[in-house]
Formats: structure tokens, C-alpha cells, sequence
């Protein structure tokens, strides 16, 4: 599915609307996946930062903490708090989309599944897509 892309908060109060093609799309099986999505993984989609266009609403940036210290910068709604991308301030240049929150997620296809040794026991990893233990040394290896 060719972009532009569109996505939205739980609410519907904020929208946006990606210009660009993802980068990549990866599954997270770590343990603040899990917790961010109340689920056993989160889709993970990365884009050029300059692509993501807020078309009504306001995503506000929220500055926290990880359980290690490292600091994480999420944009979210103003009105219902729905986690839209993250900000890695390693990569100025890119974002990384919670993908559940695109409109359709159904072309959706991870490269690989990251963070594996924390997978709940119940999930089968589909065959042939790529498995890291813990996250790659590069994570644009996986664009490659």
C-alpha cells in the first residue's frame, strides 16, 4: 500500500497523516512493548520524521524515564493520552510510529521480531522472518 498513510488516536480527537514509505516495521517483544500496548509485542513502524503531518488535534510531547534511566520522548494525544510515535533522540531525523495506530494496518508486515528472549512462551514466530535475542548493534541493519 503506497503512502500517504493515515492514523489516529483512541479518541479520534488527533489525526495525522504520513507522507513518506516506512522505513521498516519490526515486532518488539521487549518488556516495555509489552507493557506500552497491554499485549505481547508492539509493531514498531520507523519513518523519516519530516513525513509525519498532524491534520487535527494536537500531539503533545511527553518526556519520561525507562526503568534503565534512558530518556524517551512520545508524542500522544492531548486528549486521551494514546501513545502516536516516539521521538528517539539518538535519530533526530526519524520517528517511530506505534503502528496500531494507523487507519489500516493490514499491509503491515514486520522484518523481523526484536527483544525474542522476553516473548511470551505461547507466541509462534512466523517462518523465515528474522529473530534478535536482544535489539541489532545498527537497527537499520534490518533495511538492508
Amino acid at each position: 500500500m503506497p503512502a500517504p498513510y493515515s492514523g489516529r488516536c483512541l479518541c479520534g480527537a488527533t489525526r495525522y497523516r504520513l507522507a513518506g514509505e516506512p522505513l521498516m516495521v519490526y515486532a518488539c517483544h521487549c518488556t516495555d512493548c509489552q507493557k506500552r500496548s497491554g499485549g505481547a509485542f508492539g509493531i514498531s513502524l520507523w519513518v523519516e520524521r519530516s513525513a509525519i503531518e498532524v491534520i487535527q488535534g494536537e500531539a503533545v510531547l511527553h518526556v519520561g524515564a525507562t526503568e534503565d534511566g534512558r530518556v524517551r520522548h512520545t508524542r500522544m494525544c492531548a486528549a486521551c493520552t494514546t501513545r502516536l510515535w516516539s521521538e528517539p533522540l539518538q535519530r533526530p531525523a526519524h520517528a517511530i510510529v506505534r503502528a496500531g495506530t494507523l487507519d489500516d494496518t493490514s499491509w503491515l508486515r514486520p522484518v523481523a521480531h526484536l527483544w525474542t528472549r522476553s516473548a511470551q512462551p505461547w507466541f509462534a514466530f512466523p517462518e523465515g522472518v528474522p529473530r534478535y535475542e536482544t535489539q541489532p548493534k545498527d537497527i537499520f541493519e534490518l533495511t538492508r
